[in-house]
């Protein structure tokens, strides 16, 4: 019988903590359109708070075996040994630092050819000064799911830092959608980090347009032949909000793929930056993978940065990678506006089809309408 592939090392506090302090801060160095200069901000300072997960779950999951609980209640669970082995913590200073303060976190375990119908949905609950959310899914061999995550959190809550872990054994598939509404006067950190194994697939939907500052990497691995991944997200800062993500495919197994997708907008003096990555490392043949990265300025001080790149280390391979950034056609407004449509209405109308294609990728038509529904206040502002 397949079983879940993890070992299990676990991150030492002292350690952790050195590391907070000396390893440098994320994010792009101030300059003429990044404003905050993360270093300076004295995160690893902060007291920490609390971050507590509840869960919204389907009886019928639990009958099949289903586990979504606090990770201090399942540490007896053989699968809660994946903590730290999916997300290297030692690699960033946010990630070290929630390894030193983590005191619980979600756990959601799959048993194996479990399928739910409804999304398994995660509340963090957060009080400030600093937070530091966790979430570990785990899904066994043939498991079928959904997981939500939302965060909720006062104006006490200044620093955020979460990590995301996801396991997916051969033949799972798993769709992890993770919304971000965070008060303004919130600065957040996360990594989401996904492996995946034969005939597996991992699905992820990122939305993020809260927060003054969001700083965040998403990455999936593509471990074994059969294994497929698809990585889409938007995010929108407006006002003086600053954003930076960074999505990575990573494939060192032959016959794998993904398909990444990001669509992005900044209004007022909103400043962003996305770096995209397909990674093929050298036995990685038959590999098949695309990138899109679209971004919209609906302001003369707005201002987003878009890095694609491809590293191609196998001959046998399709790699596509592209992005645009522009503001809205001057051509689709006049249209709307021939159709008796007046100008706002007709910005914002573009505005909002723009970001559909992403939109699509989430689950759940309340989650889409909702998101549809706070996109449309962020191009009225």
């Amino acid at each position: 019988m397949a079983q879940l592939s993890v070992a299990a090392p676990h991150a030492e506090t002292g350690e952790a903590l050195a590391l907070a302090h000396s390893l440098p801060a994320p994010g792009p160095a101030p300059g003429r359109y990044w404003k905050i200069d993360v270093a300076k901000l004295g995160l690893e300072e902060l007291a920490p708070g609390s971050s507590e997960p509840s869960f919204q779950i389907d009886d019928s999951a639990r009958r099949l075996g289903v586990v979504a609980c606090d990770l201090r209640e399942a540490q007896a669970h053989a699968a809660a040994a994946a903590q730290n082995t999916v997300v290297d913590w030692r690699r960033g200073k946010l990630t070290a630092l929630n390894a030193a303060h983590r005191s619980g976190g979600a756990f959601i375990f799959l048993p194996e050819g479990a399928v739910l119908d409804e999304p398994i949905v995660v509340h963090h609950r957060m009080r400030g000064p600093a937070a530091f959310p966790y979430t570990l899914v785990a899904a066994s061999p043939g498991s079928r799911a959904t997981v939500i995550s939302h965060f909720e959190a006062g104006e006490d809550v200044s620093l955020v830092s979460e990590v995301v872990e996801i396991v997916a054994a051969e033949r799972a598939a798993l769709t992890f959608a993770a919304v971000q509404q965070l008060p303004t006067t919130a600065r957040v950190f996360w990594a989401r980090h996904g492996n995946v194994q034969r005939d597996a697939e991992l699905h992820w939907a990122i939305a993020d347009f809260g927060a003054g500052l969001s700083i965040g990497e998403v990455r999936s691995t593509t471990l074994d032949p059969g294994a497929r991944t698809t990585i889409a997200g938007f995010f929108f800062p407006s006002a003086n909000q600053h954003v930076d993500v960074k999505a990575e495919a990573d494939h060192p197994a032959a016959q794998t793929q993904s398909e990444t997708l990001f669509k992005s907008a900044a209004s007022g003096h909103g400043q962003a930056r996305f770096i995209g990555n397909i990674r093929i490392h050298p036995a990685a043949h038959g590999v098949d993978a695309t990138l899109r990265d679209d971004a919209l300025l609906l302001s003369k001080h707005a201002h987003i940065d878009s890095i694609p790149a491809l590293e191609i280390g196998a001959n046998d391979v399709k790699a596509y990678h592209g992005a645009a950034i522009g503001a809205i056609d001057d051509e689709e407004l006049f249209y709307a506006m021939t159709r008796g449509i007046d100008r706002e209405d007709a910005e914002r109308m573009i505005a909002l089809g723009f970001f559909e294609p992403a939109i699509v990728r989430f689950p759940t038509d309340g989650l889409r309408v909702a998101l549809r529904g706070a996109l449309s206040e962020k191009v009225a502002k």
